[in-house]
């Protein structure tokens, strides 16, 4: 399917916390094994994995990809439930996959009686335990052999500053130690899969010295770049893969960013990101959009209580976050009237950078650190608490709980407080049906093919391609094209 100028693929996956109430339910672990092969085995949504996609990390059974285009799975590193959307040229479309993962996996624990005891967050931190979880963002864009090198530095002022309309908000903060600064033998022996590759390990003390902050994330990011992130999360984690690359094209992959549960919000974060990335491409960045010190900028806009948000550049001067924004959104203006989807982003963009410039807690509708918040205080002066107390970080997470009949942001939603882009039927619709512009759809035929046979026989599923038996294997290598229709023309349908 032809692309039109400046489209992009994009996707995300989100890595969900689980929490037990009902010791009768077992492990996390296990709780999360039995979600996965209820949606798998008796749901029959997707083709499980029959091969081990990765040996240690996501061994065969450990998941698979849905009828809707997506991938549902278990990550063995932590043994968390893990959720990546179709690819996605529309961000309509993108937020509604995801929505679609998150109600496959609500349903499963209702019908598999598990509503009173098991909860399921796409929260990005666990106050308590110190750990942290991923919402990563991939982008299509230009494989240029400097990136990483030279003009990266111009992305990083931009993800360290949208958090002032992407960040999900959070409850006090997380100061990371050297203490314990090597795992034990027993460690190691006890859970191998944590420990692989990794060079050092920090522990994480609570913080009380800030009350509230814009990001979940920004407390734990100790590297702009890492390979291995495991102890050493970055901004951006290189992975250029087989999965996006075509035609001079790669996959960026984004580590810092939290799972939104405002729809607008989830929306305009990517699709400014997308821009952001042309921008990048097309040189059309000022060179002098650089910062001093790109992690230290990142927590003390989070932990910013007066909402100045100040971050100090390159050259020694100091620049308001909203303003640092808007040279990424006046550069990008280059692209107005492109497309539909274009406009909307660049006039959103600047819509909420000027809300946030007079009122951010005027923003509840489309910023989820603020409805958090507002969430929070209110629950504050109702139960007059100040802001040590430890049940507020309850009322965090609950924010976050992907149940619309517990989440604490989906009644919010329900009483018109928040700015939507979808109908309900749009993520019933997701649930079973792929994008329609882009390789999913193909790929989502074919798992529909291969539930209605009787009997396991052998498949394997991948992003880039599919064998239907041992003898045919159907190449999928470009994410604009739909491969609804399977022939020699297309791809190598091999028999």
């Amino acid at each position: 399917m032809a692309k039109k100028k400046g489209e992009r693929i994009f996707g995300v996956e989100t890595e969900f916390g689980c929490l037990i109430t009902d010791d009768l339910l077992g492990s996390p672990e296990m709780a999360v094994e039995m979600i996965k092969d209820y949606v798998f085995h008796e749901l029959r949504l997707g083709a499980i994995d029959l091969h081990a996609r990765d040996d240690v990390f996501e061994p065969a059974q450990s998941g698979g990809f849905l009828m809707n285009g997506a991938r549902l799975y278990i990550d063995a590193v932590g043994s968390h439930l893990e959720y990546a959307t179709a690819e996605c040229r529309s961000l309509k479309d993108l937020v509604a996959n995801d929505r679609a993962g998150q109600r496959h996996i609500v349903r499963a624990i209702k019908e598999l009686d598990f509503q009173d005891g098991v909860n399921v967050y796409n929260n990005s931190v666990d106050h308590f335990g110190g750990h942290t979880f991923g919402c990563h963002e991939n982008y299509l864009m230009r494989a240029a052999d400097d990136f990483l090198n030279s003009s990266v530095q111009l992305l990083y002022p931009f993800l360290v500053t949208r958090q002032i309309f992407a960040g999900v908000g959070r409850v006090g903060g997380h100061a990371l130690t050297a203490s314990g600064l090597r795992p034990s033998y027993q460690d190691v022996m006890d859970n191998p899969v944590d420990f692989i590759w990794v060079s050092h390990v920090y522990s994480v003390e609570p913080d009380q010295s800030v009350p509230f902050q814009l990001s979940q994330r920004a407390d734990h990011i100790i590297k702009t770049i890492a390979s291995r992130v495991r102890f050493n999360r970055a901004l951006i984690n290189p992975k250029w893969e087989h999965f996006y690359s075509h035609e001079g094209m790669t996959r960026l992959h984004l580590l810092f960013g939290e799972s939104n549960q405002n729809e607008y919000a989830y929306a305009l974060k990517v699709g400014a990101t997308v821009l952001v990335l042309r921008l990048l491409e097309d040189h059309l960045i000022p060179e002098e959009t650089t910062l001093q010190q790109p992690l230290l900028a990142l927590r003390d806009v989070s932990r910013d209580q007066t909402y100045q948000w100040m971050v100090e550049m390159s050259d020694g001067s100091t620049i308001r976050s909203v303003d640092l924004q808007r040279i990424y959104l006046n550069a990008a203006q280059a692209y107005k009237g492109e497309s539909k989807q274009t406009d909307w982003v660049l006039g959103e963009w600047e819509s909420v950078l000027d809300g946030l410039e007079k009122d951010p807690m005027a923003m509840g509708d489309r910023v989820d650190w603020v409805a958090k918040r507002k969430i929070v205080e209110q629950y504050m002066a109702e139960e007059n608490l100040d802001w040590t107390a430890d049940a507020l970080h309850s009322v965090d997470l609950e924010y976050h709980n992907v149940d619309p009949e517990k989440s604490l942001f989906y009644a919010y939603q329900e009483m018109g407080d928040t700015t939507r882009i979808l109908d309900d039927v749009d993520i019933i619709t997701a649930m079973t049906d792929p994008p329609q512009d882009t390789r999913a759809k193909g790929r989502s035929k074919l798992v529909e093919q291969v539930l209605a046979r009787k009997g396991t026989k052998f498949y394997l599923f991948d992003w880039n391609g599919v064998a239907l038996d041992r003898h045919t294997y159907i190449e999928m290598p470009d994410p604009f094209e739909t491969y609804e229709n399977p022939s020699p023309e297309w791809g190598r349908f091999i028999k």
